[in-house]
């Protein structure tokens, strides 16, 4: 049962990040904010390897905070590539 746990858990998690690649992709920001973004998207998707219920929380919380306006700053001195 458990087994059965787990890939309900990774099917929804996979919607959950497609989907917030996506609004990403939409997003009228800047490219330096879209990055940061898309880097937090990444980050969420390799934790996801090693933890699923953390990452359903925390792709949850970033699709909180982009429906909610709270973007990351862009950094000063930093191209889109985040090459100085």
């Amino acid at each position: 049962m458990e087994r059965d746990g787990q890939l309900d858990l990774y099917d929804r998690l996979a919607a959950r990040l497609k989907e917030a690649h996506a609004r990403v992709r939409t997003l009228q920001v800047p490219e330096g904010v879209r990055v940061a973004l898309t880097r937090k998207l990444l980050v969420i998707t390799a934790a996801s390897k090693h933890d699923l219920a953390d990452a359903e929380r925390r792709v949850d919380r970033l699709m909180t905070d982009i429906d909610e306006g709270r973007f990351p700053e862009e950094q000063a001195g930093k191209r889109a590539d985040g090459t100085r």
